[in-house]
């Protein structure tokens, strides 16, 4: 744990790097720090994977977007080509609400400057969401902490 799942209409396969994407927001989950300056998340356990949506239904299916002539659809050149991304990370209790106005606005901030220049092409729409316990069941089996913890600090 921390889990950042991503859910995409997939009509931005072909207009973004939906890997650069994750990756860019696991290294944003992996810079926050709490108040105290300690990372929020261990290396080890950051995940972020994302999918597309195998069917969707996004507003009023474009209408809206034709109708107004505004933003092309990037790849398609349908304006009313509607884009959609929903982040929701699930991480464990314990940490206060001030980290977690923290990591969502970090992660929310490196959502939004990686879709930046889809805003100015096409209709889209970002949600995040942060969940955390209480869990009823929590079995986790891994080796690759021990990577991390002993790693030399760079």
């Amino acid at each position: 744990m921390p889990h950042l799942v991503i859910l995409y209409t997939p009509n931005l396969e072909r207009e973004t790097d939906m890997t650069g994407l994750c990756r860019t927001l696991a290294d944003a989950m992996l810079d926050v720090r709490d108040e105290h300056g300690k990372p929020v998340f261990p290396t080890g356990g950051t995940r972020v994977l994302a999918y597309p949506a195998a069917h969707y239904a996004v507003a009023d299916g474009g209408i809206a977007g034709r109708a107004a002539g505004t933003h092309t659809g990037a790849a398609s050149g349908d304006p009313g080509d509607y884009a959609f991304i929903y982040l929701n990370l699930r991480m464990g209790r314990g940490r206060s609400a001030a980290t977690h106005q923290r990591v969502g606005e970090r992660l929310f901030d490196a959502a939004s400057a990686h879709f930046a220049q889809l805003f100015g092409q096409r209709h889209i729409g970002i949600t995040l969401q942060i969940d955390e316990g209480p869990e009823v069941f929590d079995g986790k089996r891994s080796n690759l902490h021990p990577l991390f913890n002993s790693a030399p600090k760079a």
